[in-house]
């Protein structure tokens, strides 16, 4: 399937790297979960028994990352990248900012219809190309299908303006069990709650800071995630429409839309998304999107 759409988006097996979990279970109980060294394992051990010749690594920085801080997260990336290179894989880390949410969306649905919608150009976050675009430039260029970023780019934005990459995309959902048609009709099977309306803030003013996590958390509160195994997944739950940081929260602008499935649960998703985002009266100070790329040859 993979060779026939070009792409497959997949999750681990018990035929792919079983000992991960096995390995994973015995951090949980010896507290080693932060260790940099066994979080470097976990994640290559699917990477490498998978048999790749490149890979590019989104390691993110901030209030939604995995490592509570910058250096944490640069740590992790070197770590990443010394490792796989030096088990043959050639790896580039890339480290993205996460102090606010990645596009416009957060849950399962609707970030589906977002992902659809980008690759379609019917919306494109502007945060959400970035990263896209230095992501997927860098894969090129170590894959050497591209000689420099430039190159890398200008292919990249030929094939979602021809069509080619939604192309991929919907071979891939046919591929994997979905409708052949997924693409051109996905609002026809995706999932939709029940109540969709927006959250406003209490007061107006500016927005300088957002808790990623707690935000993430909040749409796990509405059954958008699991917070143990058995849990079921409602997929038609979460928020889109966020605003930015640094955008001015007020009647005419909400924080969100919330996709809930009745009114109580709106209201408990509305005061945690109030909660995970501070308004103030201070100017923003704009951080990057990407801030650096780590490979093989800085690690020298």
């Amino acid at each position: 399937m993979t060779k026939q759409a070009g792409v497959a988006i997949i999750g681990q097996t018990g035929d792919l790297a079983p000992a991960d979990k096995r390995v994973y279970a015995t951090r949980d109980i010896t507290a080693t979960v932060d260790n940099i060294s066994l979080i470097t394992a976990s994640i290559l051990s699917k990477k490498l028994a998978a048999g790749l010749e490149s890979l590019v690594m989104d390691v993110k920085v901030g209030s939604g990352a995995f490592m509570p801080t910058y250096e944490a997260s640069e740590e992790l990336a070197k770590s990443i990248v010394a490792v796989a290179n030096g088990a043959g894989t050639k790896t580039t880390a890339i480290l993205t900012d996460m102090n606010q949410v990645l596009a416009s969306s957060a849950g399962n649905a609707v970030e589906v219809r977002e992902a659809v919608q980008f690759l379609t150009g019917e919306y494109r976050n502007p945060r959400l190309y970035e990263v896209t675009m230095a992501l997927c430039s860098e894969m090129l260029v170590l894959a050497k299908l591209a000689e420099n970023t430039e190159q890398a780019e200008a292919k990249l934005n030929e094939v979602l303006d021809n069509g080619k990459a939604a192309e991929c995309f919907g071979k891939m959902v046919k591929g994997l069990g979905g409708p052949a048609d997924f693409v051109e009709h996905y609002d026809n099977y995706l999932e939709k709650a029940d109540i969709i309306k927006p959250v406003y803030a209490d007061n107006e003013g500016i927005v300088s800071a957002m808790d990623t996590r707690a935000i993430g958390m909040a749409v796990v509160g509405m059954g958008g995630g699991r917070r143990v195994a058995t849990d079921t997944i409602d997929y038609a739950v979460g928020f889109d429409q966020f605003i930015r940081l640094g955008e001015q929260a007020c009647a005419n602008k909400p924080l969100a839309v919330i996709h809930a499935r009745n009114e109580a649960q709106w209201q408990v998703a509305a005061n945690a998304l109030k909660a995970a985002i501070t308004i103030g009266e201070q100017a923003y100070i704009e951080t990057p999107c990407v801030y650096r790329q780590i490979r093989a040859e800085d690690l020298a």
